[in-house]
C-alpha cells in the first residue's frame, strides 16, 4: 500500500485465539507461528536505500548452499520496493540486503520500475523478481482506455549473485503483471509459481539452472510455462495500485499451491500444481472469513502446514484491526493474527525460514518502510 514514510516505532499487538497460545515452541516442527512470537521484533531495520526507494514489497530469504563470492550469502533477506523517493506506486527500482547483524545494503538497483512482491532467490545463485510499472510515473491504475491503461505488462528479472541482470522473462499470456511468487528449488532444475495481477491468473514457469557463473543467462533455460489458475477478482485500485492473485504457498509433500486471492477475500487452492498441465479456475476454496480477513496479500506456510497472510486493507476493511498478519490452519481454522502498524495499509510482504531449533519470521512495515524481523529458538 502506499504509505507515507514517516519513521515510528513499529507497534505490535497480540490477538491470540484462546487455547492456540498454549502450544509449546519446544514440540518443534508441529508449533503454529504467531502464538509464539515474542511481543517485539528482534530486529526492526530500514529499508529504504540512498536513492530513496520506499514502500517494501517482497521479502525472500537466501537459502543454504547459496554460492560465496556475492553480495549475498546463507541467512541474508533481499527485500524490494516498489515505490520510487517520490513515494508514486510502481516506480522503485531497488533490492536492498538486510544481514542478521541489521546492517542494510543495496543488492540491486535497475531501470525496470515497479519491484513487486514477487522475489526469490535459487540456491544456484540467482534472484528473481518481478516488475507491475507505472508507465507514465503517475503512480495510479486508471481504465480510462482498458483495463489497465497506464499500467505495464511487467517481467521477471533474474539477476547473478553480484546483482546483474541476466536473463528478463516476458509472456503476455503467463507473465501479466508478476504480483507475487513462489518457488520449487531442485537445484538443476527449479518451477517458479506466479501470481498475475493484470489477468487473475497463476502460471508455473519450469526453468533448468545450471551454476550461476559470469555468462549468467544461458546458463538459464525456460523449459515450459503453463497456466495452471484462473478467473480470480483482478482491478484497478485507487489505494492498492492493482487488486488481483498475490500471495502463493507451496505444500511440497502434497503437490497443492495456495493462493492469497486479494479480491476475493480469499485463499484458495490449486492441486498437483508442479504437475498438471490444465487450468484448474480458482481451485478449492481453503480460507473465507470475513471477520479476520481484509484483503490477503502475501502468504506463507508454516512447517505445520499453517497459512501466514498479511492484510492489505484495500477489500473488506475493518478500522478496528488494520495492516494485520493473521494465521490459519491448511484446513482454514482462524489460528491467531497481530498487528505490524496502528495505520492502515502497511502489512505486505513476508517470510518465514525453519532453523534447527526453531523459525525466523519477517515481515515489512511498509507504512514506515522497515522490516521487521522475530528470531523464535
Amino acid at each position: 500500500m502506499r504509505r507515507k514514510s514517516v519513521f515510528l516505532l513499529p507497534v505490535i499487538a497480540l490477538f491470540v485465539l484462546l487455547g492456540n497460545a498454549a502450544y509449546a515452541a519446544a514440540d518443534g516442527d508441529d508449533v503454529p507461528i504467531i502464538p509464539n512470537l515474542p511481543v517485539s521484533p528482534a530486529l526492526s531495520v530500514s529499508t529504504v536505500p540512498a536513492n530513496g526507494d520506499v514502500n517494501p514489497y517482497g521479502v525472500a530469504f537466501v537459502p543454504r548452499g547459496f554460492p560465496n563470492g556475492g553480495l549475498l550469502k546463507h541467512g541474508d533477506i533481499v527485500v524490494s520496493n516498489f515505490n520510487a523517493s517520490s513515494n508514486l506506486q510502481g516506480t522503485g527500482t531497488t533490492i536492498v540486503r538486510i544481514g542478521a547483524d541489521g546492517t542494510q545494503s543495496l543488492f540491486f538497483q535497475g531501470a525496470a520500475v515497479g519491484l513487486s512482491t514477487a522475489l526469490g532467490v535459487l540456491k544456484r545463485g540467482f534472484v528473481i523478481v518481478g516488475n507491475l510499472p507505472s508507465t507514465d510515473g503517475s503512480g495510479s491504475c486508471v481504465a480510462e482506455s482498458g483495463p489497465n491503461a497506464n499500467v505495464g505488462q511487467g517481467s521477471l528479472i533474474i539477476l547473478n549473485r553480484h546483482g546483474k541482470v541476466v536473463k528478463t522473462l516476458t509472456s503476455e499470456e503467463f507473465l501479466n503483471g508478476p504480483w507475487d511468487l513462489t518457488i520449487r528449488d531442485e537445484g538443476e532444475r527449479a518451477q517458479v509459481f506466479v501470481s498475475n495481477a493484470l489477468s487473475g491468473t497463476v502460471s508455473r514457469i519450469d526453468l533448468k539452472i545450471r551454476d550461476e557463473d559470469d555468462r549468467g543467462g544461458d546458463r538459464i533455460v525456460v523449459e515450459k510455462e503453463t497456466q495452471i489458475g484462473s478467473g480470480y477478482t483482478h482491478r484497478c485500485d485507487p489505494a492498492a495500485f492493482v487488486v488481483g492473485p498475490t500471495g502463493l504457498a507451496l505444500d511440497e509433500k502434497t503437490d497443492t499451491l495456495y493462493v492469497a486471492a486479494t479480491g476475493d477475500n480469499s485463499i484458495f487452492a490449486l492441486r498437483d500444481a508442479s504437475d498438471t498441465h490444465h487450468d484448474q479456475g480458482t481451485g478449492k476454496l481453503i480460507v473465507s472469513d470475513p471477520v479476520h480477513m481484509h484483503g490477503p496479500l502475501a502468504l506463507a506456510r508454516a512447517e505445520n502446514g499453517d497459512l501466514i497472510s498479511s492484510q492489505g486493507d484495500a477489500v473488506n476493511p475493518d478500522p478496528n484491526h488494520v495492516s494485520e498478519i493473521v494465521e490459519y490452519t491448511a484446513k482454514g481454522q482462524f489460528v491467531a493474527q497481530f498487528q505490524v502498524d496502528p495505520s492502515a495499509g502497511a502489512a505486505f510482504g513476508l517470510a518465514l525460514r525453519s532453523t534447527e531449533d526453531g523459525f525466523i519470521f519477517a515481515a515489512v512495515d511498509d507504512g514506515v518502510n522497515v522490516l521487521d524481523v522475530w528470531i523464535v529458538h
